[in-house]
């Protein structure tokens, strides 16, 4: 196992071991464990029988949701697409199938991604692509009914995967919500679905979707699958926190990249390349890219320093702070190895929780002081960028995203990077 080599581990004595906790996904009938496992890399990282050992390392510790994609492993490509499911239902066959919530996701709006389908130059979330992708999901996970099918990001444009503002220019017609929810009630109502979630998503989308399914009579969703982590807390906590609160929209949150791509571990920051040339980051340029920028290791070193202040490794420090956030239904977890899996688990069922009010402190006060260095990162490199108009009439929506914490990685404007 490499997580963080160099970086001291606790040494002080952790409390024992509690029982996993079980918590109902909105106001549906699933009750989900507080970890979900994450098979991401399932087929590209993990061999068959790697993934075969950890999925049942963590059904042994009390995971019982297990969530995928019909674009998995990542990075996305036609080569290796599906092989996360084949893994998972291979696995599968030696289990009982209804001890286990099965999520898996389907492909938003994507000109990248047509070898998903038959004859399609694009994905889309429509019926015809619902039904195609529920049918193909359910044939390699070898079962006849999937428990919470999530759209993996939005058929219209959103801002995804790090960018850091709303692009007016790049709205495009999208598919009405009522359609996209008269597919899923259709698969409902075939015994293939059970309830059905969204993914990288807004509060516009979430409240869009749960008024047309009160108004038409049609499926709720139930949960929203959207990153949270010491790294990126703002996009959530600013409005979606008010949307999905159980007595509004009740819709629960399953929190991925709860350690910001393993960035949070503190992997990244060791000066031996030779020892990390295997952690995704580096095995693949370019991906995940806001965590790899000089403002969010600037972060990291700091949560890193509370976490040894207060006798914590910095993977206890970043669990167990998305562990008690009292929006988090479940944290979503992967990992590269069983020993990974064994330190996150650990993290979660043997650090005490929830993190005492001076752990707390300490990591609003990294918060406050990160924030504010990014913004003021953002605003000096506006001085390079000269007065275009249309640099102009996008500072206020930049500068506001940076202060607000939005990304500790680049910003992009009319192809201009700002910021570190």
């Amino acid at each position: 196992m490499f997580r963080a080599s160099g970086i001291a581990k606790a040494s002080t004595e952790k409390a024992a071991k509690k029982a996993m906790e079980y918590r109902k996904l909105g106001d549906s009938e699933l009750n989900v464990s507080e970890i979900t496992m994450g098979t991401m890399t399932f087929g590209e990282q993990n061999t068959e029988k790697e993934s075969h050992e950890m999925l049942s390392y963590a059904v042994e510790h009390g995971i019982n949701c297990i969530d995928t994609a019909e674009a998995y492993p990542v990075p996305m490509k036609k080569e290796t697409q599906g092989k996360t499911d084949l893994y998972i239902s291979s696995w599968l066959k030696s289990q009982s199938r209804d001890k286990f919530v099965l999520a898996t996701k389907l492909c938003g709006y994507s000109e990248r991604s047509a070898y998903l389908r038959e004859n399609a130059e694009v994905t889309r979330v429509d019926a015809a692509n619902i039904k195609e992708s529920v049918e193909k999901s359910l044939k390699r996970l070898g079962t006849d009914y999937i428990d919470l099918l999530q759209i993996h990001w939005p058929d219209r444009y959103v801002p995804l995967f790090g960018d850091n503002y709303y692009d007016t220019s790049k709205w495009r017609a999208s598919v009405p919500f009522v359609e996209q929810l008269r597919a899923f009630q259709d698969l409902i109502n075939e015994g293939k679905l059970r309830y059905i979630g969204v993914s990288n998503e807004t509060s516009y989308g979430v409240m869009e979707f749960v008024h047309t399914a009160k108004l038409e009579g049609l499926p709720k969703i139930v949960s929203i699958q959207n990153g949270y982590s010491l790294l990126a807390r703002t996009r959530f906590e600013v409005d979606l926190v008010e949307v999905c609160h159980p007595k509004n929209c009740n819709v629960g949150l399953l929190a991925y990249s709860p350690l910001g791509g393993g960035s949070l571990s503190g992997k990244y920051l060791v000066t031996d390349l030779e020892a990390t040339k295997n952690a995704r980051l580096n095995l693949f340029p370019g991906f995940m890219e806001r965590y790899k920028g000089s403002l969010a290791k600037e972060a990291t070193i700091q949560y890193i320093e509370v976490a040894k202040k207060h006798g914590l490794t910095p993977v206890e420090l970043a669990l167990g702070f998305v562990r008690d956030r009292p929006f988090v239904t479940s944290t979503i977890i992967g990992a590269t190895s069983l020993e990974q899996l064994k330190e996150d688990i650990d993290a979660y069922l043997m650090t005490e929780g929830p993190l005492s009010p001076e752990v707390m402190a300490d990591i609003e006060a990294v918060f406050r002081r990160s924030r504010h260095l990014k913004a003021r990162s953002v605003l000096a490199s506006f001085r390079f960028l000269g007065s275009q108009d249309s640099v102009v009439t996008d500072t206020m929506n930049i500068y506001t995203n940076a202060l607000h914490g939005f990304t500790y990685g680049p910003i992009r404007v009319n192809g201009h990077r700002i910021g570190q």
